[in-house]
């Protein structure tokens, strides 16, 4: 990506266009990046304002490292950028936060994109971090999360083990975790009535499709595409296949 990241008051983002309204605004997971949506960014900023907020998991204080402060974040900025329709899309954790974005306010949704979404079920490294300092425990841990493990980069795995082993990112890592067990979203789903799409890894061992099938029943506009031979993050495994699904969902509602 050619983008840079701005910085602005307390808030870092990229931000690839100027449109209040044309807003496809990007979260990542709780172990993610920016880059995770390289093949997002590139193709969807000809034709929109594509922004991806650097959620400051390991910078909020740790009193406010949970769902709770996230979600201030994301609302802040929003606020401060005079954002008016978003398409809000979330991987994982940043789904989660998505999902609670849209219950507070769905007067700012224009659509709602989920993929590995946590918030109902997730199967992941747990509240603590067994064998953090082991370094091939955290590369398997690391590579089960796509099907194909050569997704999983030295550079992501390094990434990954550097977090694990940093005492201050790992409790924030831990206390967001907690809090996202904590934010179970079932009696609050029925709420959302915004055009959504659930996209998912057919072979997520994280967030399985069981999970994609149980949003698909609580969120009444809500429609299932399925990606064979993919794990928790369908937008870095199978890129193109993840556009295209988006472009037709984006321009089938209006909202390209």
């Amino acid at each position: 990506m050619n983008y840079q990241i701005k910085e602005e008051g307390q808030f870092k983002y990229l931000e690839s266009g100027k449109s209040k309204d044309k807003v496809l605004l990007l979260l990542h997971g709780l172990f993610g990046s920016l880059s995770n949506f390289e093949g997002l960014v590139e193709h969807f900023s000809k034709k929109m304002n594509v922004v991806v907020p650097v959620l400051p998991i390991f910078d909020l204080p740790l009193r406010k490292a949970s769902l709770s402060g996230l979600l201030k974040y994301v609302t802040d900025f929003v606020e401060e950028k005079e954002y008016s329709q978003i398409n809000v899309l979330g991987n994982s954790l940043g789904g989660h936060i998505a999902l609670l974005f849209a219950l507070e306010k769905p007067e700012k949704i224009a659509s709602i994109i989920l993929t590995g979404s946590s918030g109902l079920f997730e199967s992941a490294m747990g509240s603590t971090f067994p064998k953090r300092s082991n370094y091939e425990y955290i590369e398997n841990v690391t590579k089960k999360t796509f099907y194909d493990p050569d997704v999983a980069t030295k550079k992501l795995v390094d990434d990954i083990f550097d977090i694990v082993n940093d005492r201050n990112k790992a409790i924030r890592i831990i206390s967001t975790a907690k809090s996202a067990i904590r934010h179970n979203l079932e009696n609050k789903l029925s709420a959302i009535h915004s055009p959504t799409l659930l996209v998912w890894g057919k072979q997520d061992e994280v967030t399985p499709p069981f999970v994609a099938e149980k949003f698909n029943e609580l969120i009444n506009n809500s429609v299932l595409e399925f990606v064979d031979k993919c794990g928790h993050a369908p937008m870095m495994e199978h890129p193109q296949q993840f556009n295209e699904i988006l472009s037709t969902f984006l321009e089938k509602n209006n909202l390209k």
